[in-house]
């Protein structure tokens, strides 16, 4: 990897880690969800789930999709969603 690549997935990474994005992500590996899913599963604000989708957005790791009043996000980077597989694989096996 070079110094341009490693960068880019150091930052990827630390967008990640924080507890409520990865507990989003592991929402979003199997289907879309509207935020009001996603808060009802985080335990939290809507507008603390916004912010935390903002961000994950802001990185192109989620898109979404709008339909009516509701709007539907998704894990937009397959490479995301392999690493997440992999990640449910290895930390929580028996899951």
């Amino acid at each position: 990897m070079n110094d341009h690549d490693v960068e880019h997935v150091a930052a990827m990474l630390k967008t990640m880690a924080h507890p409520i994005r990865l507990k989003i992500l592991c929402l979003l590996q199997d289907k879309e969800l509207t935020v009001g899913e996603i808060r009802e599963e985080v335990k939290t604000t809507n507008a603390n789930v916004s912010q935390h989708l903002t961000i994950l957005r802001n990185k192109d790791i989620i898109s979404f999709r709008k339909d009516a009043n509701f709007i539907f996000n998704k894990i937009s980077d397959p490479r995301i969603l392999e690493l997440m597989a992999t990640m449910k694989n290895i930390f929580c096996p028996g899951d």
